[in-house]
């Protein structure tokens, strides 16, 4: 080669094998090198047996992967470019023109829109479920209904459903189901076996913007299941719909999960510590949070997490809400929120600041739950501050926006 340029692009370098430290190496590629026509004819992507092109994987991204399915107990995982992505990923394989879908009246705001809005255009019709009412659900499927999504806890209002119900009750009826998991993260249940002889979700749907990338600056999702078939029919929607996630993310959650347990248990501490504190402030009618007896749903969560943690504490995330009493105006609500230093408004969560958002309600349920009392819901989601300096934050708050001493 004449050309130094030439020299540079098609250098024939290849550093020495080896090569082994804490974290995995990170490979960003869209083109991907075959030897010869052959191989470029026979690698399967599919089964990880090789490389074809950067959007079907790579080194990093497959090791996230399985990284991944031993944290939530499946065996095969996708990653998608958000938790969205998942719900969205997860629907678009299973459903079809003339198929139902049956989502919790509790679930996470965007699942309810992408069956309200595309599904909907798709002719793919869906109904909303009393997810504290087995009976409920068991009453909505129909011969049509071909997928169930499950939430545990529900999204705001933090209800806990009695899952191992739901799931038994799908399996009865047929119904593939599908959870939620990103409160659970893979640590405060098992969805592949919620009680201890292998009673299993179909799939698990988790935003790893959450917990496992823990700094609040990556957007990322996974689907993981145990069974090969609707593993491949998610695989291949997956692929045909484009989806992929940039090497660095994947770096960043790998970097992260080794810590994941630690900060999981930080934020769980911290949450029922402040839960605890409001319950006893008169400015809150309610405070909801599974650990909390007394919360909905609080026996379902003791019977799947009671025992998750080796404290026999039980887990659960760092996610509580309080339901500010009706007295209150929304701007005095509103107030309140603002005037709060530590927690920042902000949505998601599980990075290392506190967060806070309140919520208008009637606007996200069908009917307002009889088991909720009835004001404004706002919910916090714990960082890794101290707990004191949360609770003292709180409490400040209260005084300057709810004339509470």
């Amino acid at each position: 080669m004449s050309e130094p340029i030439t020299s540079l692009i098609q250098h024939p370098y290849v550093p020495p094998a080896g090569f082994d430290a804490p974290q995995p190496g990170v490979f960003k590629a869209s083109t991907v090198f075959f030897p010869d026509v052959a191989a470029m004819r026979a690698r399967d992507w599919k089964h990880k047996e090789g490389y074809t092109y950067g959007l079907h994987g790579t080194p990093t991204t497959f090791t996230l992967e399985e990284r991944i399915a031993t944290l939530e107990g499946g065996l095969q995982t996708v990653l998608v470019p958000s938790g969205l992505a998942a719900i969205a990923n997860t629907a678009l394989a299973l459903l079809k023109t003339g198929d139902e879908v049956l989502i919790p009246d509790n679930a996470y705001g965007p699942n309810k829109a992408l069956a309200e809005g595309e599904l909907a255009q798709y002719g793919i019709t869906h109904a909303y479920y009393d997810p504290m009412d087995v009976a409920d659900l068991a009453a909505r499927i129909t011969d049509r209904t071909r997928l169930v999504w499950l939430e545990a806890a529900g999204s705001v209002t933090m209800e806990f459903p009695d899952l191992v119900a739901q799931v038994r009750l799908c399996r009865a009826r047929g119904v593939t189901c599908a959870l939620d998991n990103t409160w659970g993260a893979g640590l405060a249940f098992h969805p592949f076996d919620l009680d201890g002889a292998g009673l299993a979700v179909d799939v698990s749907a988790h935003a790893l913007t959450k917990y496992p990338s823990g700094g609040g600056d990556v957007l990322m999702g996974s689907v993981t299941t145990r069974d090969e078939a609707l593993h491949m029919r998610i695989k291949l929607t997956h692929m045909r719909l484009g989806l992929g996630v940039s090497g660095n993310d994947a770096e960043a959650v790998l970097r992260a999960l080794p810590s994941i347990g630690l900060r999981y248990a930080a934020a769980d501490r911290t949450a029922r510590t402040l839960a605890r504190w409001a319950a006893q402030q008169p400015a809150f009618a309610q405070v909801l949070h599974p650990a909390l007896p007394g919360s909905p749903g609080h026996a379902h969560w003791q019977q799947l997490c009671g025992a998750a943690d080796a404290a026999g504490e039980g887990a659960a995330a760092g996610l509580f809400s309080v339901v500010i009493h009706e007295r209150y105006s929304q701007g005095q609500v509103d107030a309140f929120c603002n005037a709060l230093r530590l927690f920042r408004l902000g949505y998601s969560w599980g990075g290392p600041i506190s967060l806070v958002v309140p919520y208008d309600l009637h606007g996200m349920r069908q009917r307002w739950p009889a088991h909720l009392a009835r004001g404004t819901v706002v919910r916090f989601s714990t960082g890794l501050e101290a707990i004191e300096d949360l609770r003292s934050d709180l409490a400040q708050a209260m005084v300057t926006a709810l004339s509470v001493a």
